[in-house]
Protein backbone atom coordinates (compact mmCIF):
# COMPACT_ATOMS: atom_id res chain seq x y z
CA UNK A 1 0.00 0.00 0.00
CA UNK A 2 1.27 3.49 -0.95
CA UNK A 3 1.62 6.10 1.89
CA UNK A 4 -1.36 7.97 0.87
CA UNK A 5 -3.70 4.93 1.45
CA UNK A 6 -1.60 4.08 4.62
CA UNK A 7 -1.84 7.67 5.74
CA UNK A 8 -5.96 7.22 4.72
CA UNK A 9 -6.50 3.80 6.65
CA UNK A 10 -4.45 5.01 10.15
CA UNK A 11 -5.47 8.93 10.12
CA UNK A 12 -1.66 9.40 10.64
CA UNK A 13 -0.66 12.37 8.54
CA UNK A 14 1.90 11.23 5.30
CA UNK A 15 4.42 13.51 7.56
CA UNK A 16 4.36 11.58 10.72
CA UNK A 17 4.03 8.16 8.79
CA UNK A 18 7.98 9.76 7.05
CA UNK A 19 8.69 10.45 10.10
CA UNK A 20 7.88 6.91 11.99
CA UNK A 21 9.84 5.81 9.05
CA UNK A 22 13.14 8.24 9.36
CA UNK A 23 13.12 6.84 12.89
CA UNK A 24 12.87 3.37 12.23
CA UNK A 25 9.60 2.80 13.78
CA UNK A 26 7.74 1.79 10.25
CA UNK A 27 9.17 0.13 7.61
CA UNK A 28 8.71 0.18 3.17
CA UNK A 29 10.01 -1.62 0.81
CA UNK A 30 10.06 1.02 -2.72
CA UNK A 31 8.30 0.17 -5.85
CA UNK A 32 9.99 0.36 -9.32
CA UNK A 33 8.74 3.73 -9.49
CA UNK A 34 10.42 5.09 -6.23
CA UNK A 35 7.47 5.03 -4.36
CA UNK A 36 7.51 3.87 -0.79
CA UNK A 37 4.96 0.69 -0.32
CA UNK A 38 3.91 -0.14 3.07
CA UNK A 39 2.59 -4.02 3.91
CA UNK A 40 -0.80 -4.31 5.11
CA UNK A 41 0.63 -5.01 8.88
CA UNK A 42 1.83 -1.30 9.00
CA UNK A 43 -2.08 -0.25 9.43
CA UNK A 44 -1.21 -2.19 12.72
CA UNK A 45 1.93 -0.85 12.92
CA UNK A 46 1.01 2.60 13.20
CA UNK A 47 -2.50 2.04 15.53
CA UNK A 48 0.64 0.89 18.30
CA UNK A 49 3.11 3.68 18.01
CA UNK A 50 0.26 5.79 17.75
CA UNK A 51 -1.21 4.40 21.30
CA UNK A 52 2.66 4.43 22.34
CA UNK A 53 2.66 8.15 21.72
CA UNK A 54 -0.55 8.93 23.34
CA UNK A 55 0.60 7.16 26.50
CA UNK A 56 3.96 10.20 26.53
CA UNK A 57 6.67 7.53 25.29
CA UNK A 58 9.43 9.23 23.27
CA UNK A 59 10.46 7.99 19.89
CA UNK A 60 13.28 6.61 21.38
CA UNK A 61 11.80 4.61 23.76
CA UNK A 62 8.90 3.51 21.03
CA UNK A 63 11.50 2.12 19.19
CA UNK A 64 12.62 -0.27 22.33
CA UNK A 65 8.95 -1.15 23.11
CA UNK A 66 7.23 -1.47 19.88
CA UNK A 67 8.47 -5.34 19.18
CA UNK A 68 7.16 -5.97 22.49
CA UNK A 69 3.31 -4.77 21.49
CA UNK A 70 0.75 -7.33 21.28
CA UNK A 71 -1.76 -5.07 20.12
CA UNK A 72 -2.63 -0.90 19.63
CA UNK A 73 -4.10 -0.64 23.43
CA UNK A 74 -1.32 -1.04 23.77
CA UNK A 75 -0.45 -4.29 25.60
CA UNK A 76 2.96 -5.44 25.54
CA UNK A 77 5.09 -8.77 26.04
CA UNK A 78 6.62 -8.32 29.63
CA UNK A 79 10.49 -8.90 29.20
CA UNK A 80 12.95 -7.81 31.97
CA UNK A 81 14.30 -5.13 30.09
CA UNK A 82 11.15 -3.65 28.89
CA UNK A 83 9.99 -3.75 32.02
CA UNK A 84 12.70 -1.20 33.21
CA UNK A 85 12.55 1.05 30.39
CA UNK A 86 8.56 1.51 31.30
CA UNK A 87 9.38 1.60 35.13
CA UNK A 88 11.73 4.51 34.14
CA UNK A 89 9.18 6.00 31.95
CA UNK A 90 6.44 5.90 34.72
CA UNK A 91 9.21 7.62 36.92
CA UNK A 92 9.41 10.35 34.56
CA UNK A 93 5.72 10.80 34.47
CA UNK A 94 5.07 10.45 37.98
CA UNK A 95 7.93 13.62 38.08
CA UNK A 96 5.92 15.38 35.43
CA UNK A 97 2.36 15.09 37.47
CA UNK A 98 3.98 16.28 40.51
CA UNK A 99 5.71 19.26 39.35
CA UNK A 100 1.97 20.12 37.34
CA UNK A 101 0.26 20.01 40.47
CA UNK A 102 2.88 22.45 42.56
CA UNK A 103 2.43 24.56 39.48
CA UNK A 104 -1.77 23.95 39.52
CA UNK A 105 -1.75 25.03 43.90
CA UNK A 106 0.57 27.98 43.00
CA UNK A 107 -1.58 29.68 40.36
CA UNK A 108 -4.55 28.39 42.33
CA UNK A 109 -3.45 30.77 45.47
CA UNK A 110 -2.47 33.05 43.08
CA UNK A 111 -6.39 33.66 41.69
CA UNK A 112 -7.35 33.23 45.73
CA UNK A 113 -5.56 36.15 46.22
Amino acid sequence: MLIGELAEHTGASIRSLRHYENNGLLTAGRGSNGYREFPDSAVQTVARIRALLAAGLSVTTIRQVLPCTVDATPRVIPCAELSATLRGELSRVEEQITRLDHARQLIAKMLAG
